[in-house]
């Protein structure tokens, strides 16, 4: 198993499957065209791949805020489902932990949907807590 990091719109085409399974509101072409537009703003996909088949993606941004400094911030984390519990996803918080490091990030944050409990059990062991409440107001 390898992480990458995307850097062209082939890469996009690969991993757009696996991202399906989480954004599962879009279809195969919206959803590369909002990873397109994302990227233009700073947002990036790393993933791991294995004898040509991406096992698990995450999109994240670099960013700076007043309450967590330089931090990562992780929109997106899907692991395939044909290929979980294999350590894709432990591999790619790995990555992700040492990208944060070289970035001179001083966190990593998440939301996850309150219905993940699976999701929740592999952030806990990863060494993720649950620092605050997610609140939303649709307009």
């Amino acid at each position: 198993m390898q992480v990458k990091l995307v850097s062209s719109d082939k890469e996009l085409q690969k991993v757009a499957d696996t991202m399906l399974q989480l954004r599962s509101q879009y279809d195969r072409q919206t959803v590369i065209r909002q990873m397109q537009e994302q990227r233009k703003a700073g947002y990036q996909i790393a993933y791991v791949e294995a004898d040509g088949h991406v096992l698990c993606v995450a999109g994240f941004v670099v960013a700076v805020k007043l309450a967590w400094g330089r931090h990562i911030y992780v929109d997106d984390l899907v692991t395939d489902a044909r290929y979980r519990s294999n350590g894709a996803g432990k591999l790619l918080i790995d990555w992700l932990k040492s990208y944060g490091k070289k970035s001179r990030c001083r966190e990593i944050h998440l939301d996850s949907g309150v219905q993940r409990f699976g999701a929740h059990r592999f952030y806990l062991r990863e060494g993720f807590h649950i620092s605050s409440h997610h609140f939303l107001l649709q307009l």
